[in-house]
């Protein structure tokens, strides 16, 4: 796929991963301790060999664009510059050989379902730990931010691998 298409893919994403973060999984408050935020599949989905300045710069127009909207001043901007920074140490991790194809799409289509898994545990992970870290900075009331962190994130892995099997972003290299 042309590296264009990959643009317009990737900018069609973000309005919609915006859109539903912000309408959908906003208002979306499971039990008290469950909220999702699987706007972070923009970051995840980047083509490898992306600089990861440009990452950390569309990383953070999109924390910051929830945060406009969910009124938590630069806490999902934060985090998400944190997960775009460490996205190429977690790619590491998980691959033995650096043998990524340069403007390949990491999605469950271009890869196996256990390494994606992986991919997206790893990345939830440090965005959630992130976020809410940030959030109950000045509290001494960890353990129910310790179960809102595992719910959420269980949520927001199940949501991202579901919608990688009903949506198929791919760059046509599989």
């Amino acid at each position: 796929m042309a590296n264009s298409q990959n643009v317009i893919r990737l900018a069609l994403l973000f309005v919609i991963l915006l859109t539903l973060q912000v309408l959908v999984f906003n208002n979306l408050n499971l039990f008290g301790f469950i909220n999702p935020y699987p706007y972070i599949l923009l970051i995840l989905t980047m083509p490898f060999g992306v600089a990861t300045s440009f990452l950390m710069i569309v990383a953070f127009v999109m924390g910051f664009s929830v945060d406009m909207f969910c009124n938590t001043p630069g806490m999902h901007a934060g985090a998400c510059v944190l997960l775009a920074y460490v996205r190429q140490f977690i790619l590491k991790f998980i691959s033995l050989h650096d043998d990524y194809k340069i403007g390949t799409l990491p999605t469950l289509y271009t890869y196996e379902p256990s390494w994606y898994m992986k991919y997206v545990l790893m990345a939830v992970a440090v965005h959630h730990v992130t976020l809410f870290a940030f959030e109950q900075i000045d509290t001494l009331f960890w353990w129910p931010t310790i179960l809102r962190l595992l719910l959420s994130g269980v949520a927001t892995v199940a949501i991202i691998y579901v919608s990688q099997m009903f949506i198929r972003i791919s760059d046509g290299t599989k």
